[in-house]
C-alpha cells in the first residue's frame, strides 16, 4: 500500500469521525430539555421539562409560559412537609383564566423513564378528576411516592424538575402560612409572587 493511499484512508476516517461527532452534538443539542426561569419576590429558580416523557403536559406548560400567564400569580398553597403550589391565582386571589384541561400523562411519563414525585420535581396540580390539569403546578419539597401513578391510581404527572435555585423553593416552603382569600389554610401570610416566568 502506498503512502498516498494510507493518507487518503486516514483522511476519510477522520472526516467520517468528524461528521459523526457533529451529528451527535447536534442531536444532543436538539434533545436538550427546555428550561424556564422563575423570578419571584423570594428569589429565583430554574426548572427543566421533559417533552420526551410527557409531551402534551410540557407543551401545555410552555404555552402558559409563552403567554406570560404565570406573571403576577402567587404560590397560594404551601405545605412545608409536602409541596408548594402556584400558577393559578393573582394577589387578589382572583383565578386566572385557563385553556381547556390537558390530557393526563402520568402513567405514560413514568413508563418512559420519567421522574417520580421526589424532592425538587415539578408536577401538574389537578382536581380529583385525572384529566383536569390546566395551569397550576406544584414542586415536591419531600419525596411524595404516594402521588406516583400505579395500577390502582392515575397519580400526578411529573414533567420536570428544579435544576437551580432549590434554595428559593426551600425558602418558600418555610414561610408562615394561614388563612387567605377563599382558602382556610396553607396560604403564605406574606404573598410569594411569581414576577416572571421565561424560557431560557
Amino acid at each position: 500500500m502506498t503512502l498516498s493511499s494510507v493518507t487518503r484512508r486516514l483522511l476519510c476516517k477522520a472526516s467520517f469521525l468528524a461528521l459523526a461527532f457533529a451529528g451527535l452534538t447536534h442531536s444532543a443539542i436538539a434533545q436538550e430539555a427546555p428550561r424556564v426561569k422563575f423570578v419571584t419576590n423570594a428569589g429565583e429558580f430554574v426548572v427543566e421539562v421533559y417533552p420526551d416523557k410527557a409531551p402534551k403536559t410540557v407543551e401545555n406548560f410552555l404555552q402558559y409560559v409563552r403567554d406570560k400567564h404565570y406573571d403576577g400569580t402567587i404560590f397560594h398553597r404551601v405545605i412545608a412537609n409536602f409541596m408548594v403550589q402556584g400558577g393559578g391565582y393573582d394577589q387578589r386571589y382572583l383565578e386566572r383564566r385557563t385553556r381547556p384541561p390537558v390530557e393526563h400523562e402520568g402513567r405514560e411519563a413514568l413508563a418512559k423513564g420519567g421522574p417520580r414525585n421526589t424532592v425538587g420535581t415539578l408536577a401538574m396540580a389537578r382536581t380529583n378528576a385525572p384529566h383536569s390539569a390546566t395551569a397550576q403546578f406544584f414542586i415536591n419539597v419531600v419525596d411524595n411516592g404516594f402521588l406516583d401513578p400505579n395500577p390502582q391510581q392515575p397519580g400526578y404527572t411529573v414533567f420536570g424538575k428544579v435544576v437551580s435555585g432549590m434554595e428559593t423553593v426551600q425558602k418558600i416552603r418555610s414561610v408562615p402560612t394561614g388563612f387567605g382569600g377563599p382558602f382556610p389554610s396553607d396560604v403564605p401570610q406574606t404573598p410569594i409572587v411569581i414576577q416572571s416566568a421565561r424560557l431560557l
